[in-house]
């Protein structure tokens, strides 16, 4: 599939281009743009917007900036460090610091910009990237108002296993198995990649979740071939530093700052946004959206409340 393709078709509304900036470890973020067409010379109320978690700006990110742009904010979709068309190697890897960091940058660009109010700037995290953004806004007091859709926790997963399932004894296990694993990568002087994130084919046995993932990430309707959920694979070290460093330790500081927590009855993910909502102080809400699923939240324009998400951004960024 060619590269520069998107898997939505562009607005007539708004304005897409191009644009990078560096974060403060010096990696090279590339990001979409979206201006709104119909703007005058204010400056306007801004939003960054990443993820999901092993996704590209060409994909739901960019949806979301897109529609939110459609809606009168300056918006933009980035490629988290290590991904996509940003900077950093190796390829392929996570950090739950400099995955905060990313936002924060997006937050620097967006302020130095004349059409920009900086005092009003929010941002929007999915999937993995919404506890990423929660943790940013937690210590970026430039941050007005965070949203998430379908959040996930990718430090919790990872210390812990889906739904906490993880054993003392399976964690030690894989700790083990990452130690090993760094001495195979410093003999041979390069990291080493996991199996591809999905199959290249569904098995008739798959589990749900898997077969939801493959459904968005695998076929036309989300497939990119930058995203390494479409086509790749982490560093199998890249887990490393998500095993012990938890993202969410200082939720609270984003008070008095708002926070709006969207999840899908049927996503099991669901906790996740539960979890936060009672651990965070108000201003707090959690939007839990009928009959939908995890990853009905990445592109399902008629599920995702755009409306909801206009009218939070529109009263807190004032």
């Amino acid at each position: 599939m060619n590269t520069e393709h998107y898997t939505f078709k562009l607005s007539e509304k708004v304005t897409r281009e191009k644009v990078s900036f560096k974060n403060r470890y010096g990696i090279t973020l590339v990001a979409d743009l979206y201006l709104p067409k119909n703007r005058n010379d204010q400056p306007l109320a801004a939003i960054a917007v990443s993820g999901p978690f092993g996704a590209v700006k060409e994909q739901s990110s960019g949806l979301y900036a897109q529609t939110m742009a459609e809606r009168g904010f300056v918006t933009i979709a980035f490629d988290p460090s290590y991904t996509g068309e940003s900077g950093g190697e190796p390829r392929g890897v996570a950090s739950p610091d400099i995955n905060s960091e990313d936002f924060s940058a997006a937050v620097d660009y967006l302020g130095i910009q004349k059409f920009v109010d900086r005092n009003r700037i929010g941002i929007i995290g999915i999937c993995g990237f919404g506890g990423m953004g929660l943790n940013a806004a937690a210590v970026d007091k430039r941050i007005k108002a965070v949203a998430t859709t379908s959040m996930y926790d990718m430090s919790r997963t990872m210390a812990k296993g889906l739904n906490d399932a993880l054993t003392a004894k399976q964690r030690s296990q894989i700790l083990e198995k990452l130690g090993e694993q760094r001495w195979l990568d410093a003999e041979k002087g390069s990291a080493t990649y996991g199996p591809r994130n999905l199959p290249e084919k569904i098995e008739a046995n798959a589990d749900p979740v898997t077969r939801e993932f493959f459904d968005y990430y695998r076929t036309e309707r989300g497939f990119h071939e930058r995203s390494l959920n479409s086509n790749g694979a982490w560093a199998i070290t890249s887990a490393l530093s998500f095993m012990n460093m938890p993202l969410l330790t200082y939720i609270k500081e984003i008070s008095p700052r708002p926070i709006l927590l969207i999840a899908g009855e049927n996503a099991h993910s669901r906790y996740f946004s539960e979890d936060i909502y009672q651990a965070a102080t108000e201003p707090k809400e959690l939007m839990i959206i009928l009959n939908a699923n995890h990853v009905d939240l990445y592109d399902r324009s008629d599920v995702i409340p755009f409306n909801k998400l206009e009218t939070f951004f529109r009263e807190h960024l004032k």
